[in-house]
């Protein structure tokens, strides 16, 4: 009967699933303190983490553990070296937030191009203005360049498509026959495309290729005026080179919903302008989003332990197996 821990809380429906199941013993995040933490560890076989780092210490405190799921797709502050090491598996939810997430992005495209909190701001003063000329846009009619075409970037490019925008796409991992097949343009010249794209939205992992890409280069041979939207993971970006480009006015704003260093602590240097829109990774986390989280991990928790967990929500397959 393995002990499941769910260190912070997930919707309840997640919680219930893992309670309902014969043979399973939850332990909920009510029961979890930074004096209860080490002891829960000890007994744990399983985890279900959102934020919590897991590294070499907290494994130290869990020489039971088996399996690890991460609420959500990202696991930048998971050590899956350290994971591999042990034979611990580790399990993400790749489908529950995609739609979430993606609708964000196309929020942040057309909050920026309608210049919603500039207007809502001036009403709140009391400027009812209809201008006689106007530097919002319509997203019809726009080329898009998305970067990164997996779970989320397909469904960015299927509203994107709805709004009826050119789209783009550069994924060295797709072939260019199934981007063209779905309706979209590949752009496997990434310079090239960055200086058609009217909006760059990010859709891809950060890792070794990736970390940092946006850069002073990068940013330079976007499109004058353009917009950036990030709602993968903040450490994509140059946010120095990204101001920069702002407030030379070489881009017409951004929209980001992830930083690189995450919680914020400290107002960083994007907020003091007007042309940023900053969420604080919250893309995923509508109602929807939370419970479909919440229930794909307790499900992927439980079929870990029955031997039936899908290949594809496995990170680390070199030590995945039955139970």
């Amino acid at each position: 009967m393995p002990d499941i821990l769910v260190i912070s809380p997930i919707h309840r429906d997640g919680l219930a699933r893992l309670e309902a199941e014969p043979g399973f013993t939850l332990i909920p995040p009510s029961e979890v303190t930074p004096a209860s933490l080490p002891g829960l560890l000890a007994r744990a076989e399983g985890i279900i983490v959102r934020g919590t780092r897991v590294d070499h210490a907290l494994l130290d405190q869990a020489p039971r553990l088996r399996f690890v799921c991460r609420h959500g797709v990202g696991y930048d502050s998971v050590d899956v070296p350290a994971l591999t090491e042990r034979g611990i598996t580790l399990a993400i939810t790749p489908e529950a937030n995609a739609a979430s997430v993606a609708e964000h992005a196309l929020m942040l495209m057309l909050a920026l191009s309608r210049q919603v909190v500039h207007f809502n701001a001036g009403v709140r003063r009391g400027d009812w203005v209809v201008p006689s000329s106007s530097p919002t846009q319509d997203l019809a009619g726009r080329a898009v360049l998305l970067l990164g075409f997996g779970r989320i970037g397909t469904r960015v490019a299927r509203l994107c498509a709805a709004f009826g925008m050119r789209v783009l796409v550069h994924d060295p991992f797709i072939p260019a026959n199934t981007i063209r097949g779905l309706g979209y343009e590949p752009a496997p010249d990434l310079p090239a495309a960055l200086a058609q794209a009217e909006i760059v939205s990010l859709h891809c992992p950060s890792n070794a290729t990736t970390r940092g890409m946006v850069d002073v280069a990068f940013l330079a041979a976007m499109r004058p005026g353009a917009l950036l939207v990030n709602t993968a993971r903040g450490t994509l970006v140059d946010e120095a080179a990204l101001e920069a480009a702002l407030r030379s006015g070489h881009l017409a704003g951004a929209g980001l919903d992830v930083i690189a260093e995450e919680p914020m602590t400290t107002a960083i240097p994007l907020l003091s302008l007007d042309t940023v829109i900053v969420t604080p990774h919250v893309a995923a986390s509508t109602a929807q989003g939370l419970r479909r989280m919440a229930l794909a991990s307790a499900e992927n928790t439980i079929q870990f332990f029955t031997g039936t967990l899908a290949p594809d929500c496995i990170v680390n397959p070199e030590v995945a197996g039955a139970a």
